[in-house]
């Protein structure tokens, strides 16, 4: 098979768990016979200092025309500093995400045995936790018309929502529920805002379609302590923009670290996969980042093309690293490994198709395996 894929480094530890996730891609399409054909692009602060602006048209129409985009992280210490900067890298991504039509952004969360020791949660919380996160993407506060009076002593940020927008992200939720355990949870805060209660309204009208669907409904700041309380007792989650950013970013704390979760952006006609962390610039040029998520949702860009074995193989090693505990520090701060070891591990486990014996204490020793 041949793609076109766009590369987005970003900003931060972003090119670093990028270069991880682009080895094991290399890696299977060495296994499988496939041609992938990468551009490296820029967006976040970097394309900031390099063009002025977060990310170029010419960008923005490169990703247009490629079968997916890889992204890494946008952020800098220098913008978050100062939030009255007129441009910031975070606006490049949203403008992607607007102009590509990425609606429904898809974040599966998913526990392993290393969750466990790793997680502040207690084992009998987490154990077995497989749930999936469905946020729309394109709409609400984030996208909204904002305001700040002349005084600068009043401050708006409009939250807009139309049946389309909300019908559009709900069928994926639907149409996922169907291959799963038919269950569907609906977050929103209905008994306050007029947008949650046309969610409610668009999600009840559609919910006759799908009759073996079980859905519910759940006020968002409950639905943020049940997360925590019972994780196992939910199976696909949608919600609007500012909800699931929340939401989904919480549960990094079932996982033990928001270096264990992946995410796919799914619109009309393109498809972005991303780590939902942030650029993390204190670690950068480090190699101490953890790449899994992101090494993950390259198995979810395999999925989205359809090559179901390439993105199981792609899991299989990751499952193979974390129960050898052939980590990074934020799973395990006494014995771990460097974030490009992790790649090259999880690179070898993927071309040796799970024949790898390896002696833990040479590998600490060791400089790159492959």
């Amino acid at each position: 098979m041949k793609k076109k894929i766009t590369v987005l480094p970003g900003d931060g530890i972003g090119p670093e768990v990028v270069n991880q996730a682009l080895k094991v891609m290399k890696a299977v399409n060495y296994v499988y016979g496939h041609q992938f054909d990468c551009t490296t692009e820029l967006i976040g602060a970097c394309s900031i200092d390099a063009t002025g602006s977060p990310i170029t048209q010419d960008v923005i129409t490169t990703c247009s025309k490629s079968d997916a985009i890889i992204l890494g992280a946008v952020g800098d210490l220098k913008y978050d500093n100062n939030p009255g900067l007129a441009v910031r890298p975070e606006q490049g991504l949203l403008e992607l995400r607007k102009s590509l039509e990425l609606y429904a952004n898809v974040r599966p969360i998913v526990t392993y045995e290393l969750s466990n020791t790793c997680s502040p949660l207690k084992p009998e919380i987490i154990d077995g936790v497989d749930m999936v996160i469905i946020r729309e993407l394109t709409g609400g506060l984030y996208f909204g018309k904002k305001h700040l009076s002349e005084d600068g002593q009043r401050a708006t940020d409009l939250c807009v929502y139309t049946k389309d927008e909300i019908n559009r992200v709900a069928k994926v939720a639907f149409e996922l529920s169907m291959k799963r355990r038919k269950r569907l949870l609906l977050i929103d805060k209905a008994n306050v805002l007029e947008t949650s209660r046309l969610w409610r309204t668009c999600i009840e009208d559609m919910s006759r379609q799908y009759p073996q669907v079980e859905v519910d409904y759940m006020f968002v700041d409950n639905a943020a302590m049940q997360l925590m309380r019972n994780p196992r007792q939910f199976d696909v989650i949608l919600t609007e923009n500012m909800f699931g950013d929340i939401v989904s970013d919480q549960c990094s704390i079932i996982t033990g670290s928001m270096g264990m979760l992946p995410s796919a952006s799914i619109g009309k006609h393109s498809a972005l996969f991303e780590p939902i962390h942030g650029s993390y610039p204190q670690a950068a040029n480090k190699d101490i980042a953890n790449p899994f998520a992101a090494i993950l949702s390259v198995a979810m860009m395999y999925e989205h093309f359809e090559l179901y074995e390439e993105s199981e193989l792609i899991k299989k090693s990751v499952e193979w690293a974390l129960n050898e505990e052939f980590v990074t520090p934020d799973l395990n701060s006494t014995d771990h490994f460097s974030c490009s070891k992790v790649g090259d591990l999880v690179s070898l486990f993927i071309q040796e198709n799970g024949e790898v014996r390896l002696n833990r204490d040479n590998l600490m020793l060791s400089g790159s395996i492959i």
